[in-house]
């Protein structure tokens, strides 16, 4: 899964892809070099972010969504918790919903997705974006995280949402210390009892700069081993915004993983 956040704040990459015209380059680009669906999303999750408004999130999405399908063969995903913005992107071109709330912000996004028969993305996080890194504290993150994402999708299934259109996402960087991230990764192949897919977004991540002690643009190598551990603990979708390096990294790491 590619990466294009069409932000002025995003802590990767935040303002790269703000123009439309450089967003559907990059989109071009991500299919090109090997992505196998796009997320794109109008707010930054990072942590301490504030929130905009359901307007400008359409404003700044659906332009990109509305082109880029256009052109791409791969999946478009939205990344956004408010139904509205998911709703029009749907109808602009998109064909997955990834909610960092699990469904839990807005009550009317399980509608829009059992209504449009869309897949969708259960994330686990602490709180919100705004406060998620203020003070994170777990009994057991894997358990705690685990029993989180069962009960998000039993909520989902409850709600008319097929159980072939879930995928779950431990929430790497989401109201997680440094730690909470590490014992999430090494202890992945748990949420394969859960028996849906696993989507993990490691990529640029803090938890790798403090380990590292490198900035966002140095990150690359800390996520390409992330990446490949998680592949080996049992990640069906890597999310990144390296995705050529990454490519090369999860090919690898299958034909390990697969050889007898």
């Amino acid at each position: 899964m590619g990466v294009i956040n069409v932000t002025p704040d995003s802590f990767s990459d935040g303002g790269l892809f703000f123009d439309r015209k450089k967003a559907l380059d990059h989109g071009l680009e991500l299919e090109a070099e090997g992505a196998d669906m796009i997320d794109i999303g109008g707010e930054s999750t990072r942590p301490g972010a504030i929130p905009i408004s359901a307007e400008e999130e359409i404003r700044r999405v659906i332009p990109v969504i509305k082109a880029l399908s256009a052109h791409v063969k791969v999946p478009i995903s939205i990344d956004t918790y408010k139904a509205k913005v998911a709703r029009m992107a749907i109808e602009a071109g998109a064909s997955i919903i990834n909610d960092i709330s699990a469904l839990r912000f807005d009550p009317d996004m399980v509608h829009i997705a059992r209504e449009h028969k869309t897949p969708v993305v259960l994330m686990h996080m602490l709180g919100s974006p705004r406060d998620m890194q203020t003070n994170p504290v777990y009994r057991d993150v894997v358990r705690d995280v685990y029993n989180f994402l069962k009960e998000r999708i039993e909520y989902a299934e409850k709600n008319g949402i097929r159980r072939d259109d879930i995928i779950i996402d431990p929430g790497i960087g989401f109201g997680k210390r440094l730690n909470h991230n590490l014992s999430l990764v090494k202890h992945l192949e748990v949420f394969k009892e859960l028996r849906r897919p696993i989507l993990i977004g490691p990529s640029r991540k803090s938890f790798i700069g403090e380990i590292l002690r490198c900035p966002v643009n140095e990150r690359i190598g800390g996520t390409a081993a992330v990446v490949a551990v998680a592949i080996m603990k049992g990640a069906n979708i890597i999310r990144v915004h390296d995705v050529k390096a990454m490519k090369d990294i999860a090919r690898m790491a299958d034909a390990v993983k697969e050889v007898s």
